[in-house]
Order: structure tokens, then sequence, then C-alpha cells
């Protein structure tokens, strides 16, 4: 993403802040996944948001009053010795070239000027609770500038959660964020198909999984978005199943929700299919249902309408469905009140989507369902689960169906970003047997 793009947020959320204000942020830490060897490394993203800055130990200034230059990065410095081990650094030159720092300390440095930086404001944006060390190290410069109160140094009186602002920001993604949101749409969707066209009774869940990761890997995706989801049978009634281990078999669904991260912005799909390419009368039932809630959820997403339309259309149409399967029994209005759906459907339509699979955003506002407005990108993504039970008739056990897409918000209404991976049971029949 051109880093025209960065500059653009960074001044929107100085403009945000005001006067007598500054912001600081850190990016991640490293996180070790055992013994000396750390995971792949992928910065914070409030902080990439705000930066573009991939590396690890590197914290972001924002001073809009700040004549000398407003945006302050400090980050590693060059070092042949340990460039050659673990990879190039930008570096204090690049911080500025490259990444449109206004000036660039070495991160060593942070303890002898940060304190001095926060002498000139009065409110101070960070973001609370999300890395304890970063919050001990804000207190610490805090508690050096109120031990000097008595020489005339005085500390910002306010402290204020960057996150809200931030996550404002995030939920309406501009032009050059839905281009990128797009490929990674597209990405998933190619590794869908050839999951689908992958498939047989006898492989692994696991091989099904690695199917739709090489697709990513092979596009440029540096990892998934998100754990790979591929659950076979009763395997796929488990909401966030990732063990991934067991044999598919013959007769059975697999549920697959898989999603790409492409230049740090996520796709999520699923798609539950049959894994001998064709559905049972009984999986084509429930199958159907579950896409009928989706298209009823689906035609409630317009700029004006609240974020819980869609769920409440998609449990009228599934708690319907399921009284008229027998599956639920008694008056509609009084199984819609009690929430007898939530035995077959426990989660909610979707969630917001963006850098994160499950983006930032709050889903009301002063009390009331947020109004969704153009911009925003979500999942659409209701689904039925039904486990062996003794009171279910042996026709219906281990179904377990999700259909999940990715949807912006337009002027005119939506576009749903991945419509073109097939779900209807003719296309994906068609695609699984040619």
């Amino acid at each position: 993403m051109d880093k025209t793009e960065f500059a653009q947020r960074r001044q929107l959320l100085m403009e945000m802040m005001g006067p007598s204000s500054m912001a600081i942020l850190s990016t991640g830490p490293l996180r070790t996944r055992n013994g000396n060897t750390d995971y792949r490394y992928r910065p914070d993203s409030y902080f990439y948001y705000l930066t573009g800055f991939p590396e690890p130990e590197a914290i972001a200034v924002l001073i809009p009053e700040r004549e000398q230059g407003r945006y302050i990065l400090f980050c590693r410095e060059r070092d042949p010795g340990k460039e050659l081990w673990h990879g190039r650094r930008a570096g204090l030159e690049g911080a500025c070239d490259y990444y449109g720092a206004d000036d660039a300390f070495p991160i060593t440095d942070i303890d002898d000027i940060i304190p001095g930086l926060m002498e000139s404001c009065r409110r101070l944006y960070y973001p609370m609770g999300h890395y304890a060390t970063f919050d001990q190290q804000i207190m610490d410069w805090l508690n050096q500038l109120r031990g000097r109160i008595r020489t005339g140094v005085v500390p910002p009186r306010e402290m204020v959660a960057l996150d809200h602002l931030l996550q404002e920001m995030r939920l309406y993604k501009s032009p050059a964020e839905i281009a990128v949101m797009r490929t990674a749409a597209d990405l998933t969707v190619r590794a869908h198909k050839r999951a689908m066209q992958c498939c047989r009774p006898g492989m692994y869940e696991y091989q099904l999984a690695a199917e739709i990761e090489y697709e990513f890997a092979k596009a440029g995706c540096q990892a998934p978005a998100y754990p790979t989801i591929v659950g076979g049978g009763a395997n796929g009634c488990i909401l966030h199943y990732i063990e991934n281990s067991e044999p598919l078999q013959e007769g059975d669904l697999v549920l697959i929700d898989a999603g790409a991260e492409f230049d740090y912005y996520a796709a999520d799909i699923t798609r539950t299919f049959p894994i001998n390419g064709r559905f049972s009368p009984s999986q084509k039932i429930i199958y159907e249902l579950v896409l009928k809630a989706q298209k009823a959820a689906l035609d409630t997403l317009y700029p004006g309408h609240h974020w819980d339309e869609p769920y409440q259309a998609a449990v009228q149409v599934i708690t319907e469905g399921l009284r008229d399967l027998g599956l639920l029994v008694g008056k509609l209005e009084v199984l819609l009140e009690e929430e007898a759906y939530k035995r077959f459907y426990m989660h909610r339509i979707g969630h917001w989507l963006g850098m994160d699979v499950h983006d930032p955003g709050e889903y009301k506002v002063d009390n009331e369902w947020r109004l969704l407005e153009a911009g925003m990108v979500m999942t659409m993504e209701p689904g039925i689960y039904i486990p062996a039970a003794d009171d279910i008739p042996q026709e219906w056990w281990n179904i377990g169906v999700r259909i999940e897409d990715d949807v912006l918000i337009t002027e005119e209404g939506h576009e749903v970003l991945t419509a073109e991976l097939p779900k209807s049971v003719w296309e994906i029949e068609e695609l699984m047997n040619n």
C-alpha cells in the first residue's frame, strides 16, 4: 500500500487529537514459539495501520504541533552483523526515506527522548491495556515527569485511550484498502475452489487444509488470516475446530473456514460441501435452509439499516425451517422469544473485517445498534449445527453447515466480495464432479 495512505491516516488522527496532544503506540513484540524459536513476525495492526512499518521493536509518536516534524519513529538501527543472521533492517534512514517519518531515533534511546516529548503535551493518547510491558513504560515516563514538578515540569494532565479513535477510522475502508481486500477475497475464493476439487473420501482434514494454504502461499500470502478450520462430519459441528487431524468419511459433509491475509488484510470465507461430491437428501435440506437464511440476511444490508437486522432475518428463517422439520417444536413466536434456535445456531451473524479477521469497531453506539454505512466490510455467516443426540432423528446427526461471505456496504446497498465462490447445491456439485 502506498505510503501516502499511511500519511493520510496519521493526518486524520492528528486532526481528531487536537492541540497540546501527543499519541504514542508500540508495535507488537516478537513471540516465542518454543525454545529459542520465534513465530514469524507480524506487526500490531493499529501500529501498522498508521505507519506501514513492518519491523519489531518500534514505537511511533505523533505530535500535531511539533515544528521539527510531527511523526517520529523509534526503531532498530542498521547492524550488519545482526542483519547477516536475521535479515535486513530499515534503520533510521529507511524509517524516514521509505516509511515517511519526519524524524527517526534508535529504539534504545526511548527513555532519554520520550519523557522530554511528553513535556510538550497536556493530553496523551495511547492504546491502553494492549501490552503490559508498554503500559508500564508509559507509567515510568509519566512518573519521571511527576518527580520533576518542582522544577517547573508539567506532565500530561489527561490520558486518553487511543483505541476508540483508531477503531472508528479502521471501520471505514478507503479505496486502497478495499482494493487489497478484494485481492485477499479473490485468493481465498481460489483456495476454496481448489479444496472442493481436491476433496475425496479417505483424505485427511490436514491434507485439505494443506491444499488451501498452498494456494495462499503460492499467491504471496505470508500466512492465513487465522488458523484454517477443516471439520469433517461431527467435527463440522465444533465452531472453532482446528485440530484438522481426522480422515474424511464417505457420506459426510466437510466444513471449511479459511481466509488469506494479503498485505495485512484478511478475508474470511466458510463453505460446507459433501466429501463425495453429492449432497444426501438430509444434508441438502439443512444446507439450503442455511443458504436461505444467508440470503435473507444479505437482503437487509443497506446503508441506514442497523447491525442486528441481518441476524434477526436469519434467525427468523432458521427457526421457522427447524420447526417445519420437527427439530424445534412449538409456536414460532414462542420459539423466537425463547431463543430455542440457539441449540442449533448459537453464534451471531458476522463481524467486522479488515486488518484483523475480527476487526475492531463498536456494534452499538449510545446503546443502539449501529447503522450501516458505505465503506464498512463485514462477514455474513449463518449456520446450523446438529450433533448426534438421543432426541434427534438419526438422519440429521452430525450435519454441520455454515456459509460465510465477505460483504462491502456501498452507497447503493452492498457488494459480496466473495461472490465468485460457488454456494448453491448445484454449483458445488458441478464444480466437484467436473
